[in-house]
């Protein structure tokens, strides 16, 4: 399936890099392939600024911002140590309300599942955010159906998952489910996700 798309990836002063990094290189590298070609991925500013310095330091140049009139067939909001400012964010949360009613799929990562909670995008459905997070985003936000312990959770084009290193993996899920399994496991074999082993064959590398 040809899919040509734009891809819009919320920053902003302390997101965690990646949470950006993620789904930006996964959607970045299947742009290259003939089902993904013209396919772009904007990383989007909430301030009208031309960088953001991410929770760990890294400087990111900003292609757009959320007061530009911006077309996109995916919105991803990743997440940061503090989102209470975010919150009360007015032209934040029109944006993504404005933006939910038109992508094909809505996503967030880590505490990004709280700004999707604060605009209703995630009423009814069920999500998932930080692990450990999980009590408090149904406590504030009762609509949703939040599930606990499940890194990544699907429903009706929204797309939820735990934070960090999962980000890869949600985009990949997401990638697979806009252009096919086949696509996704390329990309995968791209990245070498599958030559990873766990903390004890790392750890037995130290030693070496």
């Amino acid at each position: 399936m040809a899919k040509n798309m734009t891809i819009g990836i919320v920053v902003f002063e302390g997101v965690l890099t990646s949470e950006v990094i993620g789904p930006a290189e996964v959607f970045g590298i299947a742009a290259k392939s003939p089902q993904f070609t013209d396919s772009r991925v904007l990383l989007i500013g909430v301030e009208e600024q031309p960088t953001i310095q991410t929770e760990e330091g890294i400087r990111l140049m900003v292609d757009a911002n959320i007061s530009d009139d911006l077309s996109l067939d995916i919105l991803l909001v990743p997440g940061g140590n503090d989102m209470s400012q975010l919150l009360e964010h007015e032209k934040l949360n029109a944006f993504i309300g404005k933006q939910e009613k038109n992508v094909e799929w809505l996503g967030s990562v880590c505490a990004g599942a709280f700004l999707l909670g604060k605009t209703g995008s995630l009423n009814g459905k069920q999500a998932t955010t930080w692990f450990g997070g999980e009590s408090s985003l149904q406590a504030q936000f009762r609509e949703i159906k939040v599930v606990h312990d499940k890194p990544i959770v699907l429903d009706q084009r929204r797309i939820t998952a735990n934070g960090g290193l999962v980000s890869y993996r949600a985009a990949l899920v997401l990638l697979g489910q806009i252009g096919g399994s086949e696509l996704a496991h390329e990309v995968y074999t791209t990245l070498n996700m599958d030559r990873l082993g766990n903390w004890l064959e790392i750890e037995a590398d130290m030693y070496k």
